[in-house]
């Protein structure tokens, strides 16, 4: 069976990520999710977890391993930024291991002018390699993120999951996988069953939202009851993360998490 987890950023809107936990807590989730951990109370965080028996599956890291269009940011696919790269991962890695997530989300940012597709892809698998031993010494599984420039980020390096699972496994650590986003791989490249079920073995983290407009499961065209048996059924047993920011016209944020998890 499926096990959810929901983005405490988003359910906290302007409030804070402590307030986010308190409200997937009340909405029945086990875990969650945050973006800004560097603007996050840690201590509070902790408290709120251990105070409502909820884990946290995954945070986003910091600085060049959240870039996602800034062309002037430092970038894991620019080999000139590969230091400061490195810095920040690590220091995001123990930060999830401070709060116990079993993921780390990494962005890796846009395509880098003046270096070729190549260059690129080798600076972001450096990175990936010099990183991967902190990542094993505080359990927790760095997360690669594919996202489609069809719709929401046009210039982002990595959009494909086959070429994220071979940079993956060309790193060669089982805490260094990919983050699978069916809305993103949806758009970018269909067929999302068999790319899952195909590449099991490299999904560390899931997150899920309709296409299109990034709704909830069940509002448009995936078929999500049968996306869930699927993981079910290739032996997935990391979180499922719900990552839509809005909802269908009429329906709550609390029915669409209810009917998500009525999916599964």
């Amino acid at each position: 069976m499926v096990r959810f987890d929901l983005n405490a950023d988003i359910l906290a809107g302007d409030g804070t990520i402590p307030e986010g936990i308190e409200r997937a807590a009340d909405l029945g989730a086990e875990a969650v999710e945050f973006f800004d951990w560097e603007g996050a109370d840690l201590d509070a965080v902790e408290a709120v977890c251990e105070e409502r028996d909820i884990d946290v599956a995954g945070i986003l890291a910091a600085g060049a391993g959240s870039n996602i269009d800034d062309r002037t940011a430092p970038a894991m696919t620019n080999p000139y930024d590969r230091e400061q790269a490195v810095a920040d991962v690590e220091r995001s890695l123990e930060t999830a291991g401070r709060v116990g997530a079993d993921c780390l989300v990494l962005t890796i940012g846009p395509n880098q002018g003046g270096f070729d597709r190549a260059t690129q892809r080798r600076a972001l698998e450096t990175v990936l390699e010099e990183v991967a031993p902190t990542a094993e010494a505080e359990a927790v599984t760095a997360v690669v993120e594919p996202l489609n420039t069809v719709v929401d980020h046009p210039g982002y390096f990595l959009t494909a999951s086959r070429e994220a699972f071979d940079i993956t496994r060309s790193v060669g650590s089982d805490r260094v996988q990919v983050l699978f986003d069916i809305y993103h791989q949806q758009i970018t490249e269909g067929d999302v069953i068999r790319n899952l079920t195909e590449n099991i073995d490299q999904v560390g983290h899931v997150h899920v939202a309709d296409n299109p407009g990034r709704l909830e499961p069940g509002a448009g065209e995936i078929a999500y009851g049968n996306v869930f048996d699927a993981l079910d059924d290739a032996g997935y047993d990391g979180y499922v993360g719900l990552e839509f920011f809005e909802t269908s016209d009429g329906v709550s944020m609390a029915e669409a998490v209810e009917s998500t998890f009525e999916l599964d």
